[in-house]
C-alpha cells in the first residue's frame, strides 16, 4: 500500500503530529510507504512531492506549520483539474489520499471520494473549530491559549493608560477563538460573527466600565458585523475558493468607540500569531490520535470518510457531512458570556 499525505488550506498547530502519527504507524505496523504531496492540493494538481518515512518525520512534533507546505489552492477551478490529480496519482502509484484540511481543503476530498471514486480518507484541521462533525479540531486550543494571553497582556497596559483595548481575533463565520478567549482572559464585551452587535450597546458597555475606574477589552472576532452594516474589510480581494481576505472590523470599531465615548481606543489584531508556533499539549494529543486513525481508516477501506473526536471517542463520518454545514456558537454559550459584558 502507498499512501500519500497533503496537508491544504492555512497552517495549522497540530499538522505535523498528524503527519508523524499516520507515518509511524502506517510504516510499522502496516508495512506502507508513504510519499508527501507539496502545498495543499497545488501537490497532486503539478505532480509536486517529497519523500514521507519515519527519518523524516522524527523531531517534528512539537514545530508549527506543516513540513509538507500548505496554500489554498483549489483544483476545482483549475483547467482540467480533477484529471490532472488522479493521473499524478496514477503516476505516483498511489492507493490512498490522506487530507487533512478544513472545510474547503476537505470539500475537495469529498468530491473527489464521492464523485470520482478516489480513495481519500480525511482529518478535520482548522483554528476556528468550525467544522460540524466534530466536538473540536486540533489547532483551535493553540489558538485560543495564543489569544488569552494577548488579553491578559493587554490588560495591564489598557489599565495604564485608562483607554479601550480594542483585540480583534480569528474567525470568519465561527466566534468560538472570541468566545474562549474572551471569556478566559476577562474581556468586557466579546463580538462573534453569528450575532451583529449594535454599536450603541458597545459603547455603552464601555462607559459602564469606566465609570468603575476600569479599562475595557472588547474582543471582536474578524467576521463579526455590525447591526447595521455588513463585514468591514481592508481589501475584496478573493481567493480560489471565493473567501475574501477578512480583517479591519476591529479598527473601524476602534474609531466608533473613540468618536462617541470620547475615550481614547486603540486596536491589536493578533492575526497569523494565532496559526503559528508550538501546538499545545492538547492539540499535540488530539493530532496525534488523528493521525492514528486516519491509517486505520486507510487499512479498513474506509473512503470518503473523515475521523472525528466525538466525547473522548474518535469515530468516522463521511467528509460530506463534515463540510455540509458549520458549526457555529450556540446562542446560550454567548448568552453565559454576557453576564460579564459592561
Amino acid at each position: 500500500m502507498r499512501v500519500a499525505v497533503l496537508t491544504g488550506g492555512g497552517d495549522c498547530p497540530g499538522l505535523n503530529a498528524v503527519i508523524r502519527a499516520a507515518v509511524r504507524k502506517g510504516v510499522q505496523e502496516y508495512g506502507y510507504d508513504f510519499v508527501g504531496f507539496r502545498d495543499g492540493w497545488r501537490g497532486p494538481l503539478e505532480n509536486d512531492t517529497v519523500p514521507l518515512d519515519i527519518p523524516a518525520v522524527r523531531g517534528i512534533l512539537p514545530r508549527g506549520g506543516t513540513v509538507l507546505g500548505s496554500s489554498r489552492t483549489n483544483p476545482l477551478r483549475a483547467e482540467n483539474g480533477i484529471r490532472r490529480v488522479r493521473e499524478n496519482l496514477a503516476e505516483q502509484e498511489v492507493d490512498a489520499l490522506v487530507v487533512i484540511g478544513g472545510e474547503d481543503t476537505l470539500g475537495v476530498a469529498a468530491r473527489l471520494a464521492d464523485e470520482h471514486g478516489v480513495h481519500v480518507v480525511g482529518v478535520p484541521k482548522t483554528i476556528d473549530n468550525d467544522l460540524s462533525a466534530t466536538d473540536y479540531t486540533f489547532g483551535f486550543d493553540t489558538a485560543v491559549g495564543i489569544a488569552t494571553e494577548a488579553i491578559d497582556r493587554l490588560h495591564t497596559t489598557a489599565e495604564s493608560h485608562m483607554r479601550v483595548l480594542v483585540v480583534e481575533v480569528m474567525g470568519r463565520h465561527a466566534g468560538w477563538i472570541a468566545l474562549h478567549s474572551g471569556l478566559a482572559g476577562g474581556a468586557n464585551v466579546i463580538l462573534i460573527p453569528e450575532r451583529r452587535f449594535d454599536v450603541d450597546q458597545v459603547c455603552s458597555w464601555v462607559s459602564s466600565r469606566f465609570r468603575s475606574s476600569y479599562a475595557p477589552i472588547v474582543v471582536v472576532a474578524e467576521g463579526a458585523m455590525p447591526r447595521d452594516g455588513e463585514v468591514v474589510l481592508k481589501d475584496d480581494s478573493l481567493d480560489s475558493f471565493g473567501h475574501v481576505r477578512l480583517s479591519g472590523v476591529g479598527e473601524w470599531l476602534a474609531k466608533q468607540i473613540e468618536r462617541r465615548t470620547g475615550k481614547e481606543a486603540r486596536t491589536t489584531v493578533l492575526g497569523h500569531v494565532q496559526r503559528g508556533g508550538t501546538p499545545s499539549a492538547f492539540d499535540r494529543w488530539l493530532a496525534t490520535r488523528f493521525g492514528l486513525h486516519a491509517i486505520d481508516a486507510v487499512r479498513d477501506g474506509a473512503w470518503g470518510e473523515m475521523v472525528a473526536l466525538r466525547a473522548t471517542d474518535i469515530v468516522r463520518v463521511p467528509i460530506a457531512e463534515a463540510t455540509s454545514r458549520l458549526k457555529t456558537v450556540n446562542p446560550s454559550l454567548y448568552r453565559e458570556a454576557s453576564v460579564f459584558f459592561g
